[in-house]
């Protein structure tokens, strides 16, 4: 019998695979949340599939996403993460990365991890929704309307509510797969 996956997915089998695997699951280790951070921040403006496609581009041309060391990026890696074809070459999104990690670890020092800071915006506690239809979900709310006015605060770029409320359904923040979709009672 098929299983009955989240319409936004189906028919490419990278996204099917990354929407059984990955999209919903609560993440709470920091280097997993800022990678989608990152990946989330170069995917405004286009669609994910274009970013998934990229993933490992991403993840050699950033030291595997390792804010450490993206955090000491200078003029001249910057320069190079612009030549590189293998990425998204959108200089304001390179260099907001590079801020962004400085920013991740200020927030760090602040709470003890990122993933404190950030999943105590939903008390430590998937949202769960019971979306029919992934039409149905909104692409900002209240709560990612907050959690991005507070990062903008702390120094954080590219991270509009749009932006926010996807790194929320990626790193399963809040739990939007259909309600008869197979992961829905699994994540």
């Amino acid at each position: 019998m098929k299983k009955h996956r989240c319409g936004w997915c189906v028919g490419d089998p990278l996204y099917e695979a990354y929407h059984d695997k990955e999209w919903g699951v609560p993440v709470k280790d920091d280097p997993t949340l800022f990678e989608f951070l990152v990946l989330e921040t170069f995917q405004a403006g286009l669609s994910w599939i274009t970013v998934l496609r990229k993933r490992e581009n991403f993840r050699k041309a950033f030291d595997q996403f390792d804010y450490k060391k993206i955090a000491n990026y200078d003029q001249h890696k910057i320069e190079a993460l612009l030549r590189d074809p293998g990425i998204i070459r959108n200089k304001l999104k390179v260099n907001a990365t590079v801020s962004n990690a400085n920013a991740f670890m200020e927030i760090q020092k602040e709470f003890g991890s990122f993933s404190k800071y950030i999943w105590g915006f939903v008390g430590n506690r998937p949202i769960k929704n019971k979306w029919e239809n992934y039409k149905d979900a909104p692409a900002t709310t209240s709560l990612s309307d907050t959690i991005s006015k507070d990062l903008k605060r702390r120094g954080f770029k590219f991270v509009g509510s749009t932006v926010i409320y996807a790194h929320m359904q990626a790193t399963g923040m809040v739990n939007d797969h259909e309600i008869n979709c197979f992961r829905y009672h699994e994540v």
